[in-house]
């Protein structure tokens, strides 16, 4: 009986001991974030601690989205009306609403933003650019949304057409920098030809622009002659290299279907899957990671992509049901996609494998998306030119697809140079 008990007392001291160093790895883990966070500022907080004379004494305009947060998770609307200092008299939202309150697709012209009794203006739908009339109790217009860092994600082309609008109406423009969540140092993909341009793809830029929004913006004004009056609030302790988690913030959602970083690691590629008849995941929890149709056979199509030995990736073979777009309802069949090293991961090499063996493997049941009166499919205005379309279907490979857009990558690369602040 004493045995028992001398070991039951060893037992209890074990545990414990064991409890105590799991709550200092605990507070020691804490300390490492709260010390990041005092090292790294958004552009946000950067304007309000040191750079508010910016905004002092002007009526300030808001373009932002339930992404518009601090460190701590503050609106940064919230924070703006409610400082004393800085007079906030309209907001502007992209699609989804300044709060996100609006559902995919819907266009909600005007209302009174419910908290603050601030005007809300949509900039998605038949107008995508302010007009004077939004403009006219403003001095100042301010973007503060997070981006993903591709090509064809909507809000950077709100912000370009905002900056057109306040070049017309002789209002400032800020950027309040954020980060680019998939890194600022990879740059990935054809460079858009000009005559595909269009809402998802507005200026020749590449796939994977390794930009943050605050640099699309100098280079979008001075490439492209916009020549608004802007100002560029940069941020504090973020790193080119850095991906997301490496920062202390938590990532929101910047759109439905944009639930987590790693569908945003997976976008700029498997994006491209929404110009076929092929489902991309949407009415799943894991949009863009799963891919399929129920024509396709999800072992042979695993195999297949896992043959081509991708860096940084992994497949494996998953079934799942559409709650809604493409087969809604129906079983569908396909892969996951796996993101193994996300530093050796390519995403657009991924896309692109995916089409084309999706295209072979299935050549009586895939398809390309219906082209317009131009001859036009939304693949192409995803992928941004004509020919990476036929090349797929004349049965060139991958790399040799990949070959032709080179030059004119190298070219973006050397003009982006002139416009990186970290």
């Amino acid at each position: 009986m004493k045995k028992w008990f001398i070991m039951l007392v060893t037992l209890v001291l074990v545990l414990s001991s064991l409890s105590g160093v799991l709550a200092d790895d605990d507070d020691e883990r804490d300390d490492n974030r709260n010390q990041k966070a005092k090292k790294f500022k958004l552009g946000v907080e950067v304007l309000l601690d040191d750079q508010k004379s910016l905004i002092s004494g002007k009526k300030v305009g808001l373009i932002t989205n339930p992404t518009g947060v601090d460190q701590e998770l503050n609106s940064v609307v919230d924070l703006l009306h409610e400082d004393p200092d800085v007079e906030l008299t309209a907001l502007y939202g992209p699609e989804h609403g300044v709060r996100g309150s609006a559902q995919a697709g819907e266009y909600v012209e005007f209302y009174e933003d419910e908290k603050t009794g601030l005007p809300v203006y949509s900039l998605y739908g038949p107008t995508r650019k302010p007009t004077p009339e939004m403009l006219e109790n403003v001095d100042v217009l301010m973007f503060d949304i997070q981006d993903v860092g591709t090509r064809f994600y909507t809000y950077i082309y709100t912000m370009a057409y905002a900056m057109e609008a306040a070049a017309e109406n002789d209002v400032s423009f800020i950027v309040l920098d954020r980060p680019n969540p998939i890194g600022g140092t990879k740059v990935e993909g054809p460079v858009l030809n000009p005559e595909y341009a269009s809402f998802v793809g507005k200026y020749p830029i590449p796939l994977r622009h390794g930009m943050t929004v605050g640099e699309l913006a100098k280079m979008f004004n001075q490439e492209f002659g916009i020549g608004a009056d802007l100002t560029v609030v940069e941020m504090e302790g973020w790193k080119r290299n850095m991906y997301f988690e490496e920062t202390p913030l938590e990532f929101v959602l910047p759109s439905p279907n944009m639930p987590t970083v790693d569908t945003a690691l997976v976008y700029p590629g498997a994006a491209l899957i929404e110009g076929t008849n092929v489902s991309e995941g949407r009415g799943t929890t894991k949009p863009f990671e799963l891919i399929g149709a129920p024509f396709i056979n999800s072992t042979e199509l695993t195999a297949e992509m896992n043959n081509h030995r991708l860096k940084g990736v992994q497949f494996r073979a998953a079934s799942f049901t559409p709650t809604f777009s493409k087969h809604r309802g129906e079983l569908t069949h396909g892969v996951q996609i796996h993101v193994t090293d996300q530093k050796k991961f390519s995403p657009i090499d991924t896309g692109l494998h995916l089409v084309k063996t999706i295209h072979d493997l299935y050549p009586e049941d895939f398809a390309f998306r219906a082209e317009n009166s131009a001859g036009i499919s939304f693949f192409d205005y995803l992928v941004g030119n004509g020919w990476i379309r036929d090349a797929i279907e004349e049965g060139q490979s991958v790399q040799q697809i990949k070959s032709q857009w080179m030059d004119e990558l190298e070219e973006f690369k050397e003009t982006r140079e002139m416009y990186l602040l970290y």
